[in-house]
């Protein structure tokens, strides 16, 4: 009986024990939170914004890989890719598949910034109150900027027309987030009414700057002045330029070449910083000469440095040879840690007086004193009269391998030439394919691929 009764005790206390381990055991995986987790505190939330940023910062995408697509694929015989990434390659060509992993890694850093910043504003509820109002403002921003730059790449240009029926991108807002239901595209109009709520409220909210890496309320502004662009809204373009400039927190630096040395200057409204502990600068990386820390795959054509007036010092400063192979490079991309520089604040006084121009009005300044800022900022002598060929013409010049021409040349209706083959500015070949990955796991996505390209 005593025999008995101990095997009983030693039963229930083995039991006790293993029930006991198994809570000590039963621990939440810090890297597959609950929402209830992950985002409980204030400092959390912040957190996590952080973590949208570091997204945003992907070579693959604001990291530079953005802004050289856009370079490469309006390249238009002024630059030549050489090097050996057969995808970038392909790119620059316009021949692309469905399967390249440089759009690929684009779509995946762009939706993964927008899975964070919802994740973001579904907890703005536990941020401080004195905070709220900002990190929701950022979070928007790079919510809205994120969206613009995706229907820019993966969907024909708001000025091709048909824009409540063309196809844009899948659009997952904060009731999305984490979720594996598979969507479908939306409208390009929808798509771009999103990213104006998203942009209006952040610039609403946010500080003013200048906060080198962070949003704020003039770079929402100039963000919101080329979504306006695009879309051929030259009054909303004109007036979002001009608050950038007349909020007084920047200027042009006095030489254009400043404009481009060290990590942050006073007329950066919005870069991506990079140090040498962290991030990266994909377009020192492509552009820049193998002794300045570059592959040098990107050489620049006299077809493009023909464009410059012979004392123009955007000519004489921006550009070298590289020692090792005699090409030409650009000296906008020649300091391995130098910040991403993704919005200058001579974009805005060239967007100011282009609209300005269209529209015969003087909002801020006329067109002539706003080109012939930048202008004489190169040394050049100021204009007597100005045309908007002219003013076009300066934009080019110095927003030249920034990032922006493939999109100049699709709101302008232009053209691009490579070789013998002419592509026109709504070109199939000029859009990104929708990644072969995503269809093949977003049954919604079946029939949607981008005319021009093969679905397996």
């Amino acid at each position: 009986m005593i025999f008995n009764n101990y095997k009983k005790i030693l039963l229930v206390a083995a039991t006790l024990l293993a029930t006991a381990c198994e809570d000590k055991l039963d621990l939440t995986d810090p890297n597959n939170a609950e929402d209830k987790f992950a985002l409980a505190t204030d400092t959390n939330v912040k957190s996590t914004l952080i973590g949208a940023y570091n997204n945003l910062s992907a070579g693959a995408y604001f990291g530079g890989n953005t802004l050289r697509n856009s370079e490469l694929m309006a390249a238009n015989d002024e630059i030549v890719f050489s090097g050996t990434f057969n995808d970038v390659s392909d790119l620059y060509r316009k021949e692309m598949i469905a399967a390249n992993s440089d759009v690929a890694n684009m779509w995946i850093a762009a939706y993964a910034t927008i899975n964070t910043v919802n994740n973001v504003l579904s907890a703005l509820d536990v941020v401080n109150e004195e905070d709220r109002d900002q990190v929701e403002g950022e979070a928007l921003f790079l919510r809205g900027l994120s969206y613009f730059e995706l229907i820019q790449f993966f969907a024909q240009p708001y000025s091709a027309g048909n824009t409540t029926t063309n196809l844009g991108v899948p659009i997952r807002l904060v009731e999305d987030r984490n979720s594996t239901e598979p969507v479908g595209r939306a409208t390009v109009q929808r798509v771009y009414e999103l990213i104006l709520d998203d942009l209006n409220t952040a610039e609403s909210q946010l500080a003013e700057g200048p906060n080198s890496g962070k949003a704020t309320a003039e770079a929402a502004a100039a963000v919101l002045s080329r979504v306006h662009l695009q879309m051929a809204n030259y009054v909303e373009a004109r007036n979002a330029a001009d608050r950038a400039i007349s909020s007084g927190n920047y200027e042009l630096v006095d030489e254009v070449a400043l404009a481009f040395e060290g990590p942050t200057t006073s007329e950066d409204l919005f870069n991506i910083p990079v140090s040498e502990v962290d991030g990266i600068n994909n377009m020192v990386t492509f552009f820049a000469a193998s002794a300045l820390g570059g592959r040098g795959d990107v050489e620049v054509q006299d077809s493009h440095l023909d464009l410059y007036e012979a004392d123009d010092e955007r000519l004489s400063e921006l550009f070298y040879i590289d020692p090792s192979t005699d090409d030409i490079r650009t000296g906008k991309w020649a300091n391995q840690f130098g910040n991403v520089k993704m919005i200058r604040l001579a974009e805005m006084y060239l967007t100011r007086a282009e609209c300005n121009e269209r529209l015969g009005t003087s909002v801020g300044d006329s067109p002539l004193n706003d080109v012939n800022l930048i202008r004489e900022r190169a040394g050049l002598d100021p204009l007597g009269a100005v045309t908007l060929a002219d003013i076009l013409n300066e934009r080019k010049l110095e927003l030249a391998l920034e990032g922006q021409r493939l999109h100049d040349v699709k709101r302008l209706q232009e053209s691009i030439v490579l070789g013998a083959v002419t592509f026109f500015y709504d070109d199939d070949l000029l859009v990104f394919p929708i990644p072969q990955r995503e269809i093949d796991v977003n049954t919604a996505l079946a029939g949607q691929q981008n005319p021009g390209y093969i679905t397996n």
